[in-house]
C-alpha cells in the first residue's frame, strides 16, 4: 500500500521509502552520544563528587559503539571509574553501566539514574 500526496499529480508516491536495513546503516556511521538529559544527570553526580574532593577531572569519548564519560582524581592517571552507555545492549542488560578501574562492572542497567545509584553513599554504623 503505497500513500499518495495532495502534490502526486503524475502518479508515483510523493514520500520515498527508504528500507529499514539501509536507514540502520546510515545511523550506524554517527557515533553514540549521551543525550542531553542523560549528561545533565552524570555532571550533576560530578559537581557533587568534586565538591566531596573525590573527583577532579572527566574525559567523554563519543565513539562509533558506545560513548564514555571517563572519572578521574587527576588528570595523568587512568579513570576511577567509566560512565558507558553501549545501544547494543540496551533489549538485553541495558545500555548503560558503571566500570571501575580494573575493568569491574559496578553496576549495569536501563535507567541510568539506578545505574549511578552505585555512587550513593551509604550509612555505615560506627562504634566507638
Amino acid at each position: 500500500m503505497t500513500d499518495r500526496g495532495a502534490g502526486a499529480e503524475d502518479g508515483e508516491p510523493s514520500a520515498v521509502l527508504i528500507p529499514l536495513h539501509e536507514a540502520r546503516r546510515e545511523r550506524q556511521d554517527l557515533p553514540v552520544a549521551f543525550e542531553r538529559r542523560e549528561l545533565d544527570q552524570i555532571l550533576r553526580l560530578y559537581g557533587r563528587m568534586v565538591a566531596a574532593n573525590e573527583w577532579r577531572d572527566y574525559a567523554i569519548d563519543h565513539l562509533s559503539d558506545r560513548a564514555v564519560f571517563s572519572v578521574f582524581r587527576r588528570t595523568s592517571e587512568t579513570p576511577l571509574f567509566q560512565i558507558v552507555k553501549d545501544p547494543r545492549l540496551a533489549r538485553k542488560q541495558g545500555a548503560f553501566s558503571v566500570i571501575a578501574a580494573g575493568g569491574l562492572i559496578l553496576k549495569r542497567g536501563h535507567e541510568l539514574a539506578r545505574v549511578l545509584g552505585v555512587f550513593d553513599k551509604r550509612l555505615k554504623v560506627v562504634e566507638a
